[in-house]
C-alpha cells in the first residue's frame, strides 16, 4: 500500500501544483493582453498596458480595481468601475479545473484529506500568484481634455485632471481564493471520472448529472456567440473591435441573451462617452435619459425578431436537460430530475446575474460646479433584478427537467457508480 500512496502523491505534489498555477496565470494573461491590444489600449500613456492587463486579470477573479482621480486644488474627478471581463474568467477556470482533475483521473475514489491536499497546494501558490498581480496592478495618467477653452482653463487653475487605479491586495486574495475553490469544487461535481471521497459517492447521482448540464448550457452559448461574432466580423468588419469583444467579454453577452430568454429583467442606463459592445438594439433600449428596463418585452418593442432568445433558451436548455437525464441512473425519476435542473438552473441564474454586472462612472468638476459634459463624464449602468430572476430559472428548470427526463426515457441509462 506504500507505493501507491507514495506515487499519488508525487503525482499531485508541488511541482504539478506549481504548474496548474503557472499555466492558469500565462493564459489569463495572454488572453487580458490579446484583447485590451485589439481594444487599442496598447496607445495608454506612460507604460499602462501593463498594469492595466494585471487589472484585468485580477477583477476577472473577483479582485477589486479602485479608481481614482486628482484635478489640482480647485477641481476634483471621480470615477468608479465594476465589471468582470468573463472571457479571462473562463479561460481561467477552464484551465485551473483541468490541471487539477488531470492526476485524478482513472480512479474512482479518493479520501477527503487526499483532495483537500492537493488542493490546498494549488491554493497556497495561487494566494501567491494573486499577491504579485494585485501588487503590480497600479497606474496613473493624465486626462487629455483638449486644446480648447477646457484646456485653457484646466492650465489656468493647474487642474489638469489624473485618473488612475489600484488594487485591494487583501480583498483580492480573498475573492481570489474563493473563485479558486468554487472552481475546484464544480470541477468534482461536473466531471464523471473525478474521484470523491467514499461519503460523498452516494449523491453524484443526484449532483454531477445536474452540474455537468449546467456547464453544458452555459458554455453552449458562448460557442453561439463565438459563431455569431466571427460571423459578423466576416460580414461587416470591425475586426479589432470584435477580437476585442471575443477576448474580453464574450461570455458577458452570451449569458445576458440567456438570462434574457429564460425572461429575467435588467435595469440600466447609458450616458456620455461610455457605451456597450451590445447589439444596436440593446444599446438603444439603454441609452435613455433615465434607468431603462431591460428584458425580452422592451427589446422586442424595438425590434421583434429577437423573440429568438426565448426559443433559443427553451431548445438549448431543454437538450441540457435531456442529458443530465441521459448521464442518470434509470432509477431517478421525472420529478426527481424536474427538482435537481430546478436547483442547478436557479443557482446558475444567481451566478450568471451577480457576474454580469456593470457598473462604469466618471466626471470633471472644476470649482465644485457640477460635472463637466462631452468627453470628461459619462455613466454606464447594467443590474440585474435578481431574485425574479433566480425564481424565473427554478420553474424553467422544473418544466425543461421534466421534459427532458420523458424525452430520455427510450434511451439507456448508465448504471450507479459505487464505492
Amino acid at each position: 500500500m506504500a507505493a501507491p500512496a507514495g506515487r499519488a502523491a508525487v503525482r499531485h505534489g508541488w511541482p504539478r501544483a506549481l504548474a496548474v498555477v503557472l499555466a492558469t496565470s500565462i493564459v489569463m494573461l495572454v488572453v487580458a493582453a490579446a484583447g485590451l491590444w485589439a481594444a487599442g489600449a496598447t496607445d495608454l500613456p506612460k507604460g499602462a498596458f501593463l498594469p492595466v492587463v494585471l487589472a484585468t486579470v485580477v477583477t476577472a477573479v473577483g479582485g477589486a480595481a479602485e479608481l481614482s482621480g486628482n484635478a489640482g486644488e480647485l477641481a476634483r474627478t471621480h470615477a468608479g468601475l465594476t465589471v468582470v471581463p468573463l472571457s479571462v474568467t473562463l479561460v481561467g477556470a477552464l484551465t485551473a479545473a483541468g490541471g487539477f482533475l488531470r492526476p485524478l483521473r482513472h480512479r474512482a475514489v479518493a479520501g477527503a484529506g487526499e483532495l483537500a491536499g492537493w488542493a490546498a497546494r494549488i491554493a497556497v501558490l495561487w494566494l501567491l500568484a494573486l499577491i504579485g498581480l494585485a501588487s503590480g496592478a497600479r497606474h496613473a495618467f493624465a486626462v487629455d481634455v483638449g486644446n480648447g477653452t477646457l484646456g485653457d482653463l484646466t492650465d489656468a487653475l493647474d487642474a489638469a485632471p489624473e485618473a488612475g487605479f489600484t488594487t485591494d491586495v487583501p480583498q483580492t486574495a480573498g475573492f481570489g481564493l474563493l473563485w479558486l475553490a468554487g472552481i475546484l469544487l464544480l470541477a468534482l461535481l461536473v466531471s464523471r471520472g473525478a474521484p470523491l471521497p467514499g461519503r460523498l459517492v452516494r449523491f453524484q447521482a443526484s449532483v454531477r448529472p445536474a452540474a455537468y448540464a449546467m456547464v453544458v448550457l452555459v458554455l453552449a452559448y458562448v460557442v453561439l456567440a463565438l459563431v455569431i461574432a466571427l460571423a459578423a466580423m466576416a460580414a461587416r468588419g470591425h475586426a479589432g473591435q470584435t477580437l476585442a469583444v471575443i477576448l474580453l467579454g464574450l461570455p458577458n453577452l452570451a449569458w445576458l441573451a440567456l438570462t434574457l430568454g429564460l425572461g429575467a429583467t435588467w435595469k440600466g442606463r447609458v450616458d456620455g462617452p461610455f457605451g456597450l459592445p451590445v447589439p444596436k438594439v440593446l444599446a438603444e433600449v439603454l441609452r435613455t435619459p433615465d434607468v431603462s428596463t431591460l428584458n425580452l418585452r422592451t427589446v422586442t418593442a424595438h425590434d421583434g425578431r429577437w423573440w429568438w432568445l426565448a426559443g433559443v433558451a427553451a431548445v438549448l436548455l431543454t437538450a441540457a436537460a435531456f442529458q443530465m437525464a441521459v448521464r442518470s441512473p434509470a432509477r431517478i425519476r421525472a420529478w426527481q430530475h424536474a427538482l435537481h435542473l430546478a436547483v442547478a438552473l436557479a443557482l446558475t441564474m444567481l451566478a450568471l446575474c451577480l457576474t454580469g454586472r456593470v457598473s462604469a462612472h466618471y466626471g470633471l468638476s472644476l470649482l465644485g460646479v457640477g460635472d463637466l459634459g462631452g468627453n470628461l463624464s459619462g455613466e454606464l449602468l447594467l443590474e440585474p433584478v435578481l431574485w425574479p430572476a433566480v425564481g424565473l430559472g427554478a420553474l424553467w428548470g422544473l418544466l425543461a427537467g421534466f421534459l427532458g427526463a420523458l424525452l430520455a426515457r427510450p434511451v439507456h441509462r448508465r448504471g450507479e457508480v459505487v464505492a
